[in-house]
C-alpha cells in the first residue's frame, strides 16, 4: 500500500470525492474536504480560465492544512491548446495538491506537477493504459472499474487490482459502484489505497445537478443502468430511465460514427440531456448533505474494519 502521509493525515476515512462533469463545484469541494475525503472537480466545469481562477480562490481560502486535500481534473485531449496552459498555472499558482489527469497521455505534466509538489493521479480503464500512466511516472493510477459511473472500464477490480500491484507501488485508487463505507473497507483489502466514489455524491445537496437528476439517482436501480458506446462514442454507464426521458429505446440504441462520435439526433449530448451513474446507484435511497454522508460512510467503515 501506498499512500502519502500529507494525504493520509486529515482524512477521515480513505476516500475520494470523484470529479463530476458538470456535477462538482466548489461547494461540493469545499464541503468534501472539511467532512474528510479528497474533494475534487474537473477544471472544465469552470466556463473560463478566468471563472476556474475565481474557482480556486475559492477553495483554497477554505480548505487548510487541517482538511483532506483537494484535486483538479484535467481532461488533457479536451484541455491541450485550449485551457490547459493556463490552469496549470493556476493550479502552480496555489500549489494544488493532487491533479487526477484523464483522457491523455500524462507523461507531458508529470514534471510541471511534480516541481510544486503536487501529485499525478491518472484515470485508467485496462492494463495496457495503467502500465503505460505508469512508465510516465505517476504517482497514483485510478482503476475505473467494471459498474463505474460515466467512461467505466471492462475489468472487475479482483482481476485489475492485483495485476496492477505486481508492478505499480505507488497510490491505487478503485472505482467501480462503491456507494457505502462497507465498499471502501473491501477496496482496502483488495489492495486498493483509495475509493473512489462518484455517484453517490451526485445525490447531495452541495452538488450542481438538478433536482431532477438527483431524485434519479434515489430512485433508479442496479438493473436500470445501461453500458453503452451509443451515447459518447465510448463504453460508459447511464440510467434507463433519462434514456426513456429524450426518446431513446435503451434496448436498440443508435450506432456511433467511430470512438467520442455518438451518432444522436440533434440537441441531444451525454451529460446534459442524458444522465450517468454507476452500478452502485441501487445503494442510495436519500439526499443528505456531503457532511452527513462522509459521517455515515465512516460509520459503516469502522463497522467494517470490526469484521477483520
Amino acid at each position: 500500500m501506498s499512500l502519502p502521509s500529507a494525504i493520509q493525515r486529515n482524512l477521515k476515512i480513505p476516500a475520494i470525492a470523484a470529479p463530476l462533469f458538470l456535477i462538482s463545484g466548489p461547494d461540493l469541494v469545499i464541503a468534501s474536504c472539511k467532512a474528510g475525503v479528497i474533494g475534487s472537480f474537473p477544471a472544465m466545469n469552470a466556463r473560463s480560465s478566468e471563472d476556474f481562477s475565481e474557482w480556486m480562490e475559492k477553495i483554497n481560502k477554505q480548505v487548510t492544512s487541517n482538511h483532506a486535500p483537494y484535486a483538479v481534473n484535467f481532461s488533457l485531449a479536451r484541455m491541450k491548446g485550449v485551457r490547459l496552459d493556463t490552469d496549470m498555472e493556476t493550479c502552480r499558482k496555489h500549489k494544488t495538491p493532487i491533479i487526477i489527469t484523464s483522457v491523455g497521455n500524462p507523461a507531458p505534466v508529470v514534471e510541471d506537477i511534480h516541481a510544486w509538489g503536487g501529485l499525478v493521479f491518472h484515470d485508467v480503464t485496462t492494463m495496457y493504459h495503467a502500465k503505460k500512466a505508469a512508465d510516465a511516472g505517476v504517482d497514483g493510477l485510478i482503476l475505473v472499474c467494471n459498474g463505474a459511473g460515466g467512461h467505466a472500464g471492462p475489468l472487475s477490480p479482483f482481476a485489475m487490482v492485483e495485476q496492477v500491484r505486481t508492478f505499480f507501488d505507488g497510490t491505487i485508487i478503485l472505482a467501480g459502484a462503491i456507494s457505502s463505507g462497507r465498499g471502501i473497507r473491501a477496496a482496502e483489502i483488495l489492495g486498493a489505497d483509495l475509493a473512489y466514489l462518484g455517484t453517490r455524491f451526485i445525490a447531495t445537496t452541495e452538488a450542481l445537478a438538478e433536482e431532477a437528476y438527483k431524485n434519479m439517482i434515489v430512485t433508479e436501480k442496479t438493473d436500470d443502468i445501461v453500458y453503452t458506446n451509443a451515447i459518447s462514442g465510448v463504453p460508459a454507464n447511464f440510467m434507463r430511465t433519462s434514456l426513456n426521458a429524450v426518446g431513446l429505446d435503451p434496448d436498440n440504441l443508435p450506432a456511433p460514427d467511430g470512438p467520442f462520435r455518438p451518432n444522436l439526433p440533434d440537441g441531444l449530448t451525454a451529460w446534459n440531456a442524458i444522465w450517468s451513474a454507476g452500478q452502485g446507484v441501487g445503494l442510495i435511497d436519500d439526499l443528505p448533505d456531503t457532511a452527513e454522508l462522509v459521517s455515515r460512510l465512516s460509520k459503516e467503515y469502522q463497522s467494517a474494519r470490526q469484521l477483520d
